[in-house]
């Protein structure tokens, strides 16, 4: 069976993004590292189950918003910790649950209720809590339930 993996080109900073993710969610390592010379070519990961290969491929290579990490959270701490070590150190907080990190890889930190409120099967609910994301940065889980039980 084929296998699909995440392949994400950096500038020079494969090695130190792959660390920083890694300090920030519980389950992953590195699996291996390629070397050109003494110098990190790429290496392999494994990130919340999730295998990912992460390459140094010089300045030509960005990140845009039409890719990104979604992940999605149990509890507002959560969110509140990924966001956090995530817009550290030069991120920057988007929209909508949405961020940018240090290197300009896009995530969304999302919480995993989300998909049950916006699929309620009234679309009132739905439209309440869609109006409510469309106003925040960071996902708030208590504000968008109750946006979804027209408690806001």
């Amino acid at each position: 069976m084929p296998t699909l993996t995440t392949f994400m080109t950096f500038d020079s900073q494969a090695e130190e993004a792959a660390n920083l993710y890694l300090s920030i969610f519980e389950e992953g390592k590195i699996t291996s590292i390629q070397r050109a010379g003494d110098k990190v070519f790429g290496l392999t990961l494994e990130l919340l189950g999730r295998t990912m290969f992460f390459m140094n491929g010089g300045p030509t290579f960005t990140f845009s918003q039409g890719f990104s990490l979604f992940v999605a959270c149990d509890t507002q701490a959560e969110i509140d910790r990924y966001w956090g070590k995530l817009t550290d150190n030069g991120g920057k907080e988007v929209q909508c649950g949405w961020l940018v990190d240090r290197f300009g890889v896009s995530w969304q930190i999302v919480p995993r209720i989300m998909t049950e409120l916006l699929g309620s099967k009234d679309p009132v609910k739905s439209k309440r809590t869609m109006q409510a994301m469309m106003k925040m940065v960071k996902l708030d889980i208590a504000a968008l339930k109750r946006a979804h039980d027209g408690e806001a």
